[in-house]
């Protein structure tokens, strides 16, 4: 599946058109003058470009002449990608997104990126200032705190603020120099436009993890999906390295509508992902196939777009249970934590090994259908408290600056726990707690609330896609 992502706050359309001269029948004529000036009290001409405070011993600025009118074409990138993953030249560095950053002082642009930890050497942020080219500044590396022991780690790449310059798009690069850079691959830089929340696309868009393997856990996507729906949800974007081809069909039709985008998530060809979080039990090269670094993407990708956004895996409810929606819970949650921008949210398991007695929505129309029905699972474990119980998130993005999978790294708002009563994760899995009877278990018909809409718009969902026994394609 191949899903082109496009911003709505990109605001700088580039136009490039040559013009010829008939008269002397040459081409436009590419002019490379390339102005320096540098300050430097100790050295005759040495060029530095570390983010300097005001007492700084040298700082560089250069500049390549603007464009004629007319005469764009040497100035525009070369090469622009469209890929989710970017190899930065001569590095062992990957780059995932570019975004305009207006919270940090000194800062111009916020890279997210995948570093490994053993080969980190001085980087240089080289922007295209849509009318001409500046020198690089020095970048500075963030490598997050949470890489569970693997060789890559998620990684925050900040430029700085650069005087006489609106970039539009940035690379990383080894050296300063724009003129060798410009033949590198660039990002375009996202969230240009600082969009206040009325103008905000989205409501409420959930960041699911990775999809990878031969998952094709498809009913229960399905129902995770229009409840989803029928909770407030607007948007729902998942990074897909591959999974079943079911699951696949069913995503198309998602995708089609316009609820779903598909973030194409090809880690596998860049290195070795690993299917868990401890490399000395699992292998491979980064967490979960860079679970860390799609999610701070997703905040940052709709830091602009989106008021709320959930954090959680595909097979991940958040559920309110005093309301609902979830517009109409937060809106109660705001007005008690006004000052909160992270709501963290408890996980509770609902083992899939045990079953409603009365087979009431095990329905025939499924039963070729491949995945977990959730609607037969009404029984939840009681959290063991003693031990590290995992939640997941709403945030408000604007608020976080680097986020893990189960709470914020850094966050610019109060944190605010959600009690189980009011908020809970509903997850249908193998059970946490294996040695629990049924009767040790508590009946939570939660999801039956929302039966009368919920089945129907299931069955429309797997009939769109080709999946019901009565619909489903001859292949």
């Amino acid at each position: 599946m191949t899903t082109k992502i496009q911003d709505d706050n990109q605001d700088a359309k580039m136009m490039t058109k040559i013009q010829d001269d008939k008269d002397d029948g040459q081409g436009a004529k590419m002019t490379t003058k390339m102005t320096t000036k540098i300050q430097d009290d100790d050295h005759d001409a040495k060029m530095t470009s570390k983010i300097q405070d005001d007492d700084q011993d040298a700082k560089v600025t250069t500049r390549m002449p603007r464009s004629q009118p007319g005469n764009h074409q040497h100035l525009y990138p070369h090469h622009i990608s469209d890929q989710s993953i970017t190899p930065v030249n001569d590095t062992k560095h990957f780059m995932v997104g570019a975004y305009k950053e207006h919270r940090v002082k000194g800062s111009s642009v916020r890279i997210i990126s995948i570093f490994r930890r053993d080969s980190v050497q001085p980087l240089y942020c080289v922007f295209y200032c849509g009318t001409h080219w500046a020198n690089g500044m020095k970048a500075e590396v963030q490598m997050h705190s949470d890489h569970f022991g693997f060789r890559f780690v998620t990684t925050d790449v900040l430029c700085p603020n650069l005087p006489d310059c609106n970039p539009s798009h940035v690379t990383l690069a080894t050296q300063a120099d724009a003129k060798l850079a410009q033949k590198q691959t660039f990002l375009r830089i996202q969230n240009l436009v600082k969009r206040e929340e009325e103008e905000f696309q989205f409501n409420f868009t959930v960041c699911w993890s990775n999809l990878f393997g031969d998952y094709n856990n498809v009913l229960q996507v399905t129902q995770t999906l229009e409840m989803y729906k029928l909770l407030g949800v607007q948007h729902v974007v998942v990074y897909n390295t591959s999974c079943g081809s079911e699951l696949d069909r069913l995503l198309q039709i998602y995708t089609h509508d316009g609820f779903v985008e598909v973030v194409p998530w090809p880690i596998d060809k860049y290195m070795n992902p690993s299917r868990g979080w401890q490399p000395s039990e699992h292998g491979g090269d980064i967490h979960y196939y860079g679970q860390l670094t799609t999610l701070n993407d997703c905040v940052y990708r709709h830091m602009y777009q989106s008021r709320y956004v959930l954090l959680n895996d595909i097979d991940e409810i958040i559920a309110p249970y005093q309301h609902q929606t979830l517009p109409q819970m937060m809106d109660v949650l705001q007005r008690q934590n006004q000052k909160a921008e992270v709501f963290l949210i408890e996980n509770h398991i609902f083992p899939k090994s045990q079953f409603e007695p009365s087979g009431r929505f095990k329905r025939p129309r499924w039963q070729d259908v491949p995945g977990i029905n959730i609607m037969e699972h009404i029984y939840r474990e009681e959290p063991d408290y003693r031990i590290s119980h995992p939640s997941k998130m709403i945030v408000r993005p604007r608020a976080v600056e680097q986020t893990s999978v189960h709470s914020v790294l850094r966050n610019f708002g109060q944190t605010v726990k959600v009690l189980p009563n009011m908020c809970r994760i509903i997850h249908v899995r193998v059970p946490l707690r294996r040695g629990l009877t049924k009767e040790e278990l508590h009946e939570d018909k939660r999801v039956w609330d929302y039966e009368r809409q919920l089945v129907p718009n299931v069955d429309k969902a797997l009939e769109q896609a080709g999946l019901l026994i009565e619909g489903r394609r001859k292949e």
